[in-house]
């Protein structure tokens, strides 16, 4: 990696995580720029899932669930499998009590009747600790709970 310092640039959350300069933007025909985020953590863990699912095809970040009126929730990831919707959610920072609020909207949207099948609830989260919370509030739901651990 030290014969592409002039094209990258690295910050440490753990890792290190590379992202290209202007001069490595430019060497690659690049016109997206990225910076150093706070969310580059919270970016990556939606990553392991992407990844440990295949790569699926149908994959969208940042999706608008809504009952017009009625329950609105954006999730962090979002994609089909054998007919049924596998909804991604990250809890990097989020206080458990935000994710509660999410949970109960979730449950609300699934039991509207909007879906054919129940879509499967799957989490990432940083400890066993907030595995087992997450687990408890979301009972009762198809749901699917990961610790960042699990991926390294």
């Amino acid at each position: 990696m030290q014969n592409l310092d002039e094209y990258v640039h690295y910050f440490r959350d753990g890792e290190k995580i590379y992202y290209l300069s202007k001069e490595g933007r430019e060497r690659v025909d690049c016109n997206k720029v990225r910076k150093k985020t706070i969310q580059a953590r919270h970016y990556i863990m939606r990553n392991y899932l992407y990844i440990a699912y295949g790569c699926p095809e149908t994959w969208e970040n940042e999706v608008l669930l809504e009952i017009e009126g009625h329950v609105k929730v954006v999730c962090d990831a979002i994609f089909e499998e054998r007919g049924s919707d596998h909804i991604i959610e990250i809890d990097h920072t989020q206080k458990m009590s935000v994710n509660k609020l999410k949970i109960n909207k979730y449950r609300q949207l699934f039991n509207s009747g909007a879906y054919k099948t129940k879509p499967k609830l799957i989490w990432m989260t940083t400890t066993d600790y907030r595995r087992k919370q997450l687990l408890k509030l979301c009972e009762g739901l198809n749901v699917e709970v990961f610790t960042i651990t699990d991926f390294y």
